[in-house]
């Protein structure tokens, strides 16, 4: 099915654990880029639900309760609650955000359960198991930790090993220890119910194998798991936490029910379920949910980490296909791992951006534009407060509310605060408004295909081509030789304006309701749940305002961030747990130059429009660089350092006078500049100045 045949989206984000803030890796993972979709998609007019909740069962929660010596509901009844507040202030639209605690979600899961053992889907298996003789119960997984037989990391827990990635079970550790009391534990038998994911390995196969689109970091995993084999997996545990095993259920199989919970990667997914469930009675449509889970007609798309792919692309789905009234995913656009100042995010060690913690400093949009700017899409990507603080101010105040403030400036100095008429526009006008009409398009196809940097940087390319537009009509001349030409000028700026608080809405709701009430627009779909009719998406590619619109007053939307907000923000975090060391010797400076030498390179800002691997080439890439006077084919040895597509549309600085070399068969006309660190990782030198523009 295309996806124009399909007549709603439901969306999903991972449950996040109830044992915690949330940080910026949570929100780069699972929750800004579906953010970004669903508010793109009720601009579009769509029909689209997004759920959440917290994950409040598990182990993991027990852990940090214990520690704490409280109960794991006093510990959810705390942090249930940041969360949700957090999500609010951030600008997350969720249509419902529940919790697993819930009457709701018990039910569901039990009656999910129930199926599938009226449908003989469980084997049981009685088995040994970790048991602390210290605590007396039987030792869950992440109640066990020990060395991992992958990578030998000596702090493994019995369900994965976190720092390679590897699935594991308790039995599996070498020296195991009881987390409760590190205690060693003893074998004792006790029975479980196991989901056979073997048996629907076959179908697993051929149903991935009809998702050829998905993102190729999430189907290189899965195929992974399918190449090694499908096995048996245990969906109940030993614990006192949890939602409890049916009794009538486990009576039937012979099984003991008294002290079994369902596995909390059984339960959680199907908060989804009770999370829809729970939407459509506040709704007042109890049975709404229905259409968005068991009706062929609706997109089920889940937003989630890396770290989460096998139970999203491979577990859920075997369950949806046991119980048989359910549809299947039609995408899992997983991200990587997001990094904070070039080390590994740790929350022990506080090497962690909480969230709740930030937007008491910034405004959320800030945090929402320069977050999407860097989303870990195809790979691992790093945040740092350098980076933000450059994305604040180079990006949203110098050219998204540059743009703005000098359009709304001349229209109330020199157009008296009202749209005037555009007239015998000549053709930089007529241009510009073509390429206006381009944009909606653009910027959609990229939150269409989950591209949301490009469709930022799409976003930002219409403010950019609004600039450059100002620059050129040059208003402030003919204001007094030509005032038709400069009331021209005027009427396209504000047109763009217009636009722009439409196509922004996605990325910076907060300032695109600000910008629609300097404009005075009124109208536009709101794309919070339960929008109304009215300006929506596709309507941007046109004139908003009408000849004589009256304005509101300007105001400056992007205050620039001060180095000192950005030092006291670094001076937060803790310690890294993998940091470059301060001590590696830097690379040794070259013989001197003189000026004359150094006078003789000539230096261009350019963009670069295409990329591409070049085949048998490890290390190279083929790039086109538009320097503004001409575009040029450039080969860069950085294959190994950057995904081609995560070039496109960046500014880079390039020697624009050396010699054509040939490569591998193509001649590269230039060579684009590289800072490389002491680890030998390369960055792009990148800058605002106009392709073309001389580096001195």
């Amino acid at each position: 099915m295309s996806k124009q045949d399909y007549k709603r989206i439901l969306v999903t984000s991972a449950l996040p654990y109830a044992n915690g803030p949330i940080h910026l890796g949570h929100l780069a993972g699972a929750y800004l880029p579906a953010d970004l979709f669903c508010r793109y998609q009720r601009m579009k007019g769509t029909d689209v639900v997004y759920v959440c909740g917290s994950d409040e069962l598990g182990v993991a929660i027990m852990v940090r309760a214990r520690n704490e010596g409280i109960e794991p509901q006093a510990l959810v009844d705390r942090f249930h609650p940041v969360i949700e507040a957090a999500f609010k202030d951030f600008g997350m639209s969720f249509d419902h955000y529940g919790r697993t605690t819930s009457t709701v979600h018990a039910e569901t899961s039990q009656e999910f359960f129930r199926t599938l053992a009226e449908k003989d889907v469980f084997k049981l298996k009685t088995e040994k198991q970790l048991f602390d003789p210290e605590a007396g119960i039987f030792l869950a997984d992440r109640f066990v930790i020990g060395t991992c037989p992958t990578c030998g990391n000596e702090n493994a827990y019995g369900d994965q090993c976190e720092n390679c990635g590897s699935t594991l079970s308790p039995m599996e550790l070498l020296n195991p220890r009881s987390t409760l009391t590190d205690a060693t534990p003893e074998l004792r038998e006790t029975t479980h119910f196991y989901l056979p994911l073997g048996d629907f390995q076959d179908r697993l196969e051929k149903w991935i194998g009809t998702h050829p689109e998905w993102k190729p970091n999430v189907l290189g995993q899965v195929k992974s798991w399918l190449t090694e084999g499908l096995r048996d997996r245990a969906i109940t545990r030993d614990v006192p936490w949890g939602v409890s095993v049916p009794e009538d259920v486990a009576a039937n199989m012979g099984v003991d029910a008294s002290g079994k919970v369902i596995y909390v990667w059984f339960d959680a997914p199907i908060g989804y379920i009770s999370d829809t469930k729970e939407w459509a009675v506040k709704k007042g449509d109890p049975e709404a949910w229905k259409r968005y889970w068991q009706d062929e007609g609706t997109r089920l798309i889940h937003f989630i980490g890396k770290d989460n792919i096998v139970f999203h692309c491979l577990m859920f789905p075997a369950m949806l296909m046991a119980h048989g009234d359910y549809i299947l995913p039609e995408n899992v656009p997983a991200n990587e791992f997001l990094n904070i100042e070039g080390a590994k995010l740790s929350t022990s060690r506080n090497w962690a951006i909480w969230l709740h913690e930030v937007l008491e400093v910034f405004e959320p949009d800030l945090l929402r534009y320069a977050l999407a700017s860097m989303l870990p899409e195809t790979k691992d990507a790093d945040f740092n407060w350098t980076e933000f603080q450059s994305r604040v101010n180079s990006e949203l105040a110098d050219v998204l509310g540059n743009f703005i403030n000098r359009t709304m400036t001349f229209a109330h100095r020199f157009a008296n605060g009202k749209l005037p008429e555009l007239k015998n526009p000549d053709e930089l006008d007529k241009s510009v408004l073509a390429q206006m009409k381009t944009f909606p398009e653009r910027i959609g196809t990229a939150y269409d295909h989950h591209r949301n940097r490009d469709a930022v940087f799409e976003t930002m390319a219409l403010a950019r081509l609004g600039n450059k537009y100002f620059n050129d009509a040059e208003p402030w001349h003919t204001r007094k030789s030509d005032p038709q030409a400069c009331a021209n000028t005027i009427h396209v700026s504000l047109q763009i304006c217009a636009s722009l608080s439409v196509l922004m809405e996605p990325v910076l709701p907060f300032t695109a309701v600000k910008l629609r009430n300097m404009l005075k627009l009124t109208g536009v779909r709101s794309s919070m749940p339960e929008g109304n009719d009215g300006v929506g998406w596709d309507d941007a590619a046109g004139s908003l305002l009408e000849v004589g619109h009256k304005l509101g007053e300007a105001a400056i939307l992007f205050g620039k961030i001060e180095d000192e907000i950005i030092e006291e923000q670094k001076s937060k975090l803790g310690a890294p747990e993998t940091a470059q060391s301060e001590d590696a010797p830097f690379e040794s400076l070259k013989e001197t130059i003189t000026y004359d030498d150094f006078s003789k390179l000539d230096f261009r800002m350019g963009t670069i429009t295409a990329a591409e691997r070049i085949p048998k080439s490890k290390k190279l890439l083929r790039t086109e660089v538009d320097l503004g006077f001409e575009k040029r084919q450039i080969l860069a040895g950085i294959a190994q350092h950057f995904e081609p597509e995560d070039l496109i549309g960046r500014r880079v600085a390039v020697v624009a006078n050396l010699a054509p070399r040939k490569m591998m068969g193509l001649e590269s006309q230039g060579m684009i500049l590289m800072a490389e660190d002491r680890e030998g990782k390369l960055f792009l030198m990148e800058s605002d100045g106009e392709n073309g523009s001389v580096i001195r």
